[in-house]
């Protein structure tokens, strides 16, 4: 594993046995139980995982996920925290490409849904890391968008996504912009430069994978 990926990972861990299994997170309808849940079936149940993304394979996701939510809190977060090597998503080979935006993300669903949180402050390293995935990410986010957004990372890049048209800028460092393109716009700090209409139409969008 990454160190980052590994990292979030435990914090996330840590988070969620702190908070409790009924605590609220950002994914809406779900509980710290719900989002850990989720996390064990898309690592260890490739029977089920692919329900997460294909919808017409949802239903069956969605049972296989209640069943394993059921088991104790506390074994179901233990589940969380030590990955199996075999998973296609979390061996030494995939874990760095896979888990440290799904971590980060998850991380922050839990943090940035109780009262008085403020942004963490990442190590450069960690922003660098984030950033390299933050193209891929806003063009897919943003593919019927109907505007063209030019995406800034102060001291560590640029991009742009969307179509053709009226031009909107947005300004932060990577882990708000991922917050952002992962439909958390109403947690992520970042700031907005040119058209109000598509800023107002951005905030409101459906985004995320």
């Amino acid at each position: 594993m990454s160190r980052f990926a590994r990292s979030e990972r435990h914090h996330l861990a840590d988070l969620l046995l702190a908070v409790g299994p009924d605590a609220p997170t950002l994914n809406e309808g779900w509980t710290a139980r719900d989002l850990a849940a989720h996390l064990v079936v898309r690592e260890r149940r490739p029977d089920a995982a692919p329900g997460i993304l294909v919808r017409a394979v949802r239903g069956y996701s969605e049972r296989v996920r209640r069943t394993i939510a059921a088991q104790p809190y506390p074994e179901l977060v233990d589940q969380v925290r030590r990955p199996p090597f075999w998973s296609p998503v979390s061996n030494p080979l995939t874990d760095e490409l896979a888990n440290l935006l799904e971590f980060f993300i998850h991380h922050e669903d839990v943090r940035r849904a109780r009262d008085g949180w403020q942004p963490r402050h990442l190590p450069a390293e960690m922003q660098t890391a984030i950033w390299r995935r933050l193209p891929s990410l806003a063009r897919l986010a943003l593919r019927r968008f109907p505007g063209s957004v030019l995406i800034q990372a102060p001291g560590i890049g640029e991009t742009s996504a969307g179509r053709a048209g009226d031009r909107l800028r947005v300004v932060g460092p990577p882990s708000e912009l991922a917050l952002l393109f992962f439909g958390r716009q109403r947690v992520a700090r970042v700031q907005f430069d040119g058209s109000p209409t598509l800023a107002e139409r951005l905030r409101s969008a459906r985004l995320g994978i």
